[in-house]
């Protein structure tokens, strides 16, 4: 297979990973770009890596100041926002005319959707540590989603309790992300738990619609 197959075939491969993120909610598709961010550091695959930043570059995102019982808000960007997805992809399309240009077409891209999106803070959190947002509402009738975002080879645990202390939600995989959906029927109040597995302190990215 030459050298332009191959980019086809990867090409196509990453665009229908993106055009199928594209009907996920929005911070869905947030996990999906770090996976596919991930893939493509792994395999240093340089069109995952592309599609990744294309995709997450596609969700507006607004600073919150939403923080912990007892914690602050750190002000940062996002971890992982599309601009440090085309740094890591730099060193292995170095010397493609092809991929470098379509990295370009990437930044040089404007945010796509609506002025307001998703809303993130960015938080330290002790090494075996535990945050707790209490009384978060959400609507009734809308899709609800809460994201977390650490770094890579941390192991960070989500969970969602109602407001009689009723779990309705929880991602505990050994991963540094974590992602909770749910269809609130009514409007009420939820609380928030990040608990961090990792032996190390850190810092997350916390996302809510």
């Amino acid at each position: 297979m030459t050298r332009f197959s191959v980019l086809l075939s990867a090409a196509l491969a990453s665009c229908l990973c993106t055009v199928a993120a594209a009907q996920e909610p929005a911070l869905k598709r947030i996990q999906t770009s770090f996976t596919l961010f991930q893939m493509g550091v792994d395999e240093a695959e340089p069109l995952y890596i592309l599609a990744a930043a294309q995709l997450r570059k596609s969700i507006p995102l607004s600073a919150g100041t939403l923080a912990p019982e007892g914690g602050t808000v750190a002000p940062a960007l996002p971890l992982l926002d599309a601009d440090a997805m085309l740094a890591a992809a730099a060193p292995l399309i170095a010397g493609d005319p092809a991929l470098e240009d379509l990295a370009e077409d990437i930044k040089a891209a404007r945010s796509k959707g609506v002025s307001t999106g998703p809303v993130y803070s960015i938080v330290k959190i002790k090494a075996k540590g535990r945050d707790v947002y209490p009384s978060i509402t959400f609507s009734g009738g809308k899709y609800a989603e809460i994201y977390v975002e650490g770094a890579s080879g941390t192991d960070l645990n989500l969970m969602i309790h109602d407001a009689k202390k009723r779990l309705v939600c929880s991602d505990t995989d050994i991963s540094a992300v974590a992602y909770c959906g749910w269809h609130p029927k009514q409007n009420d109040t939820y609380s928030i738990t990040v608990v961090n597995q990792s032996a190390r302190s850190g810092r997350y990215s916390l996302m809510s619609n």
